[in-house]
This record gives C-alpha cells, sequence and structure tokens, in this order.
C-alpha cells in the first residue's frame, strides 16, 4: 500500500481511536455514583423497584457498550501498529491485501471478507 493511502488510513484509526476514548470516558464518567445512588434520586429519596430495575438496565446495557468499544479500540492499536510496521491492509488469513472498500467501511479490520466469511460459517 503506498504512503498516501497508509497516512489517510491512520488518520482515519487515529480519529476513531479519539471518539472510542471519548465515549469509554463518558460512560464510565455517567457512571460513576456509588451503590447507593444506585435506589436514590437526586433529591436523596428512594426510587420505585422499576425505576431502579431500569437504571441497572441502562447501566449494565452502556457498560457493555464500553466493552465492546474497549475491544474495537484494541483492533484500533493493532492496526496502528500494523502501519507503522508497514503490514497494514494484509489478510492475517490468505496473506492477501484487504481491499479498500472493506477498509474504509472498517479500517481496523484484519481479515479480507472471504476469510472472514471462512471463520464466521466455522463458528456456526
Amino acid at each position: 500500500m503506498d504512503k498516501k493511502k497508509l497516512e489517510l488510513y491512520k488518520k482515519l484509526l487515529l480519529k476513531l481511536k479519539e471518539d472510542f476514548l471519548y465515549d469509554i470516558n463518558n460512560i464510565a464518567q455517567g457512571h460513576n455514583g456509588g451503590a447507593d445512588s444506585e435506589s436514590r434520586d437526586v433529591s436523596g429519596h428512594v426510587q420505585h423497584m422499576a425505576d431502579v430495575a431500569t437504571d441497572m438496565y441502562d447501566r449494565e446495557f452502556s457498560l457493555g457498550l464500553a466493552s465492546n468499544e474497549r475491544e474495537v479500540l484494541q483492533k484500533v492499536d493493532v492496526a496502528l501498529k500494523k502501519i507503522k510496521d508497514k503490514s497494514y491492509g494484509i489478510c492475517t488469513e490468505c496473506s492477501k491485501s484487504i481491499p479498500d472498500v472493506r477498509l474504509r467501511a472498517l479500517p481496523y479490520v484484519e481479515t479480507c471478507l472471504k476469510c472472514q466469511e471462512k471463520i464466521e460459517s466455522g463458528r456456526r
């Protein structure tokens, strides 16, 4: 892959990394209340059980989202390292070039579509 494309993908990956870190930080900031804050509202009154359950569901959902974003963030870091060592855009399964269309859609992807389909069909 030429330098110009590598630089384009590097910028795209760095922007993704920044966005994911921002999102993860916001989720963490939004859920820093203690255990006591789960059963009390802002005025200090005890909340209804259904409200507590909804809050707990929202919290679990947000934490799950943060976990997924951390996983993608790790993939972004791997992709940035691959740019550095000039192996970016090469499928880890078949060693062929990953098409630009796929890299633009998922710049942190490690496999071409054909290999990814094989991997996913093997999981079923």
